[in-house]
């Protein structure tokens, strides 16, 4: 970064920071001075790319507070390697002839101009930027280009949509539902125990009286603290996930007609009634014929990249500075650049 950059308004020093990447490569003699991150065949990746990309990670990810250590090594690593794939995946791009798209770079190179073209300092490092902007533009626009070529594999034949469905009959099962209904004593979450423990025996005896016959409609407009009292507490139709845990729990054990409870959760004791359970069911094959064809080709096209990029890496192996993957303090791109006043 230049002297001039080194005092620029917050919003500069990001772009900065943001286009300080580019995979293009740097013959291992150029970088022979600077710190090496990784090397992939005659392409090197300096320490100081690798932290400029960090920098720029946590900034993204982070941008609130300070990320928790476990977090950030986990970033850490995921940045290396998305570099270190970028280089195998542009390499790829130019054995198969693939190039950027000039007029998408070209776009997005005005709007950088109109985002910043007002600024104060603009016009001082407008040919510092550019060109780095340019060069992240066209490596994107590349592998964008190669990624959608990968991705495009063959339609799958009816055959293999039949055989997807029975093989993941899972994704095409509605699960269990179960119609509830719900007399909720509300309680303020910080009331003292003794205002719960009064609350738990009151819903037990509500609960015995609905077992005795009580009118479950009626008392939980009458008592229920929910919204669902204006309908008798009826919840309607629910499935798992959508209660807590000990409620679930408690639902699960019973039978149709059954009163459950009480039970304690966070707004307060609960009575439940179970009025009924709906049995999971597969749905049939011509019904769900559109997305097992739309999840298979899905699947296909992931596994076709995904596949691409480890044979490549296999057969362009990196050699990577692994001590950089440790949890070191990484400073926000504000707090690396000077803004001046």
């Amino acid at each position: 970064m230049s002297a001039d950059a080194a005092v620029l308004r917050p919003w500069l020093a990001a772009a900065l920071v943001v286009l300080s990447f580019s995979v293009h490569a740097q013959a291992p003699d150029a970088a022979r001075a600077e710190p090496v991150f990784a090397t992939v065949g005659e392409t090197v990746i300096t320490r100081v790319e690798y932290e400029a990309a960090v920098a720029a990670a946590v900034r993204g990810r982070f941008y609130h507070g300070r990320a928790p250590e476990a977090d950030v090594a986990k970033l850490r690593r995921d940045v290396g390697e998305r570099m270190i794939d970028e280089v195998v995946l542009l390499g790829e791009a130019g054995r198969r002839g693939i190039a950027p798209d000039a007029a998408a770079v070209q776009r997005r190179l005005d709007a950088l101009e109109a985002r910043y073209g007002g600024q104060k300092d603009w016009a001082s490092v407008r040919e510092q930027i550019l060109p780095r902007a340019r060069a992240r533009a066209e490596d994107e626009s590349t592998l964008a280009r190669l990624e959608a070529v990968v991705r495009q594999v063959p339609a799958p034949t009816d055959t293999d949509v039949a055989d997807y469905y029975r093989r993941n009959a899972e994704k095409f099962t509605e699960p269990e539902q179960i119609r509830v209904s719900l007399v909720l004593l509300k309680i303020d979450p910080s009331s003292p125990r003794a205002t719960w423990e009064a609350a738990k025996v009151d819903a037990g005896a509500l609960a015995d009286s609905l077992r005795g016959g009580a009118d479950f409609a009626a008392v939980a407009r009458a008592r229920s603290g929910d919204p669902s009292a204006a309908k008798g507490g009826d919840l309607g139709y629910l499935h798992r996930g959508m209660l807590p845990d000990d409620a679930q729990k408690a639902l699960d054990a019973a039978t149709p007609g059954a009163i459950v409870g009480p039970v304690v959760m966070l707004e307060g004791v609960a009575v439940f009634r179970l009025d009924e359970r709906k049995a999971a069911r597969l749905q049939p094959l011509d019904a769900s014929r559109a997305r097992a064809r739309d999840l298979l080709q899905r699947e296909r096209s992931e596994l076709a990249w995904t596949d691409l990029i480890a044979q490549l890496r296999r057969d362009h192996p990196a050699i990577v500075d692994e001590s950089a993957y440790s949890p070191a303090p990484v400073a926000s791109p504000r707090a690396a650049v000077s803004t001046g006043p």
